[in-house]
Formats: structure tokens, C-alpha cells, sequence
């Protein structure tokens, strides 16, 4: 086996509440890469848990090859399912977290640890995701980043970003590929039954339409396109709704809800044609005329750049017969 010399720290930065199930699934993969790494006579990866102590220190509560002190090679935040860090809560750890990354520590997080990455400033100006459920509280939080909540992984060199709350398998394999190299990745996820190839968080998050942005007037028409099933309303007869001046309603319309009118109502109508993918079975073309579409192939168009799949392959991944039939 290789020496415990030779190997490479990953370091789980844990605080309250986190999620334990992604620190010990995190712990229990890169034991297996490390073990399929030390078979093949490569390196060995040492993993840590830190934990800040009542004095403000943080030192390793867990280490699974005790050895010489230092700054692991890759610091790793979980998310947590009580909800994100405030401020307050994510100063120590910001502050930590930074002066690790000045001695040299990649810095990655899962799911809401992207909040407290962001507190150490070094996300200002970057990509990086979380779940997609948090997206716009990082955005409002934090508008310097480049918040890209499709992606289930973010990798920019020094700062790693994974999105929800399973994302860290796909984070996991990334180190795995970055430490031990693509042969024991695909190895591991072998032996995982994680498939490595990419995935979008875009695949499986629903439109989630801002409804606390304060103007009533535009909550309003919101309210009324979801009553409309997503079938096409023109712009005019929203402003109408909103009893606004057309030019002054699309500008509204935009600072609520982030999109302009048209791209709402095109999110809406391919949330329930995702629906009608799912649970029916509907034709694609039947689906497309269902919610608006007069032309199936710019519904295909628009599906294909809001979801990331074409209506077929979303309905072979995600329909509810296609479950039955697999598990048969």
C-alpha cells in the first residue's frame, strides 16, 4: 500500500446542523477511490472532518490516516436541510475558510455551503451554483456571483460549487478525478453505481416563479397566468391586467420576477408540458398544442433550452410508466 506519506488531504468542514449523510457518504467514497488508487499503486487520500471548538479553533475531529498537521488540499462545506447560515453564523467559518485558502486549500461546497464560501468574498465576480431552490437568495444575498443553478458542479479552479443535496456523489467524483485521476473516477463509480457523465440540475428543478418581490400589480398577473394552465397570453393583455402602461409593465415585470413576460410564460407552458411528460400519454405534438404550441418544433426548441433534454428523452428519464417499467 502506498505510503500514508504520499498522501493527499480532503478535509469536511462541519458546523450545525450540516448535513452528516454527505459528510459520511463523502468520507465512505473517497476511502473506496483511495483504496482502488493504492491497488494500482497510486496515491492515497487522507480525509478529515474539522469542527470549531468553544475557543474558536477549528481542529480535525476525525482524521482516517493521523498525521502531520497542515492545510488540507481540498476544504469541502456541506449543505444543510434546517436552512442556510446567516451572516452572524457564517463569519467564523468565512474567516476560516479564507485564511485556509491562503495557504493553499481548494475550497468546495454542497448545496446551501455555497452561502458561507460566498462570505469569505472570494466568489465575488465567479460562477457557482447551489440547489436550485436557494439560487435566488445567493443571487439577492451575494449579485457579485455568477450564480449558474443548471449545473450540478461548478469547478473554477480553486473555488469548486456542487448544487443539491445528492450533488456531492458528482463532487465527489470530481476530486476523485482532480487527485487520483480519471481511471480510479470511473473505477469508483463503478463501484458506486454513480454514472460520472454530466448532468443539469435544469433536469429536475421546477419553475419556481419569484412571488416576494412587493409589487402587486405584477403578483397580480402572476396569479392570473398560473390560473391560465401556461397557454400563450400576449404582453398587452398582461399590461392590461396589471392596469399598466405596456413599456412601463415589461420593466416592471422584469425587476419582480427577473424575466421578461415572455420568457415567464414560456417557463410556465413547459412546466406542464413537463407534467404531461411525466404522467400521460400524450404525443409530444398533442403535448406542444396542449400548452400553446401551434408549432411542435419550437416547442422542442424552447423545451430542449429551458430543461437541457428534448421532450422525448425527458419523458425516457422521468415518466412515471418509464419508473414502473424499470423497476418490473
Amino acid at each position: 500500500m502506498t505510503d500514508a506519506n504520499e498522501s493527499v488531504e480532503v478535509g469536511l468542514m462541519l458546523y450545525r446542523d450540516c448535513q452528516m449523510a454527505m459528510v459520511h457518504g463523502m468520507t465512505d467514497l473517497l476511502a473506496v477511490a483511495s483504496t482502488i488508487s493504492a491497488d494500482r499503486g497510486g496515491p492515497v487520500l487522507r480525509v478529515s472532518h474539522w469542527a470549531r471548538g468553544e475557543d474558536g479553533t477549528f481542529r480535525r475531529s476525525f482524521d482516517n490516516r493521523p498525521g502531520k498537521d497542515g492545510t488540507p488540499a481540498i476544504l469541502v462545506v456541506p449543505g444543510r436541510l434546517s436552512g442556510i447560515p446567516d451572516a452572524e453564523e457564517a463569519a467564523p467559518y468565512a474567516r476560516w475558510l479564507l485564511d485556509r485558502h491562503g495557504h493553499g486549500a481548494t475550497l468546495a461546497s454542497t448545496c446551501g455551503g455555497a452561502f458561507l464560501l460566498a462570505a469569505t468574498g472570494l466568489l465575488s465576480g465567479r460562477p457557482a451554483t447551489t440547489h436550485w431552490f436557494f439560487a435566488e437568495q445567493l443571487r439577492d444575498r451575494f449579485p457579485d456571483i455568477l450564480v449558474t443553478e443548471d449545473k450540478i458542479v461548478v469547478e473554477d479552479g480553486d473555488i469548486i460549487t456542487a448544487g443539491g443535496l445528492m450533488a456531492w456523489t458528482d463532487l465527489g467524483l470530481r476530486l476523485i478525478d482532480r487527485l487520483l485521476g480519471p481511471t480510479v473516477m470511473m473505477e469508483t463509480g463503478k463501484f458506486w453505481l454513480i454514472d460520472p457523465s454530466g448532468r443539469e440540475q435544469r433536469y429536475y428543478s421546477n419553475f419556481a416563479p419569484r412571488l416576494t418581490h412587493g409589487d402587486e400589480a405584477i403578483l397580480k398577473v402572476q396569479h392570473w397566468l398560473q390560473g391560465k394552465s401556461g397557454r400563450p397570453v400576449a404582453a398587452s393583455v398582461m399590461a392590461d391586467m396589471a392596469n399598466l402602461e405596456e413599456r412601463t409593465f415589461q420593466r416592471r415585470f422584469k425587476a419582480a420576477t427577473g424575466m421578461r413576460p415572455i420568457e415567464y410564460v414560456q417557463h410556465l407552458r413547459v412546466g406542464k408540458a413537463r407534467e404531461m411528460l411525466e404522467f400521460t400519454k400524450r404525443s409530444i405534438d398533442q403535448i406542444a398544442w396542449s400548452v400553446g404550441y401551434e408549432d411542435a418544433a419550437a416547442f422542442r426548441r424552447v423545451f430542449n433550452r429551458i430543461v437541457g433534454l428534448t421532450p422525448g428523452e425527458y419523458r425516457q428519464r422521468f415518466s412515471s410508466s418509464a419508473s414502473l417499467t424499470a423497476a418490473a
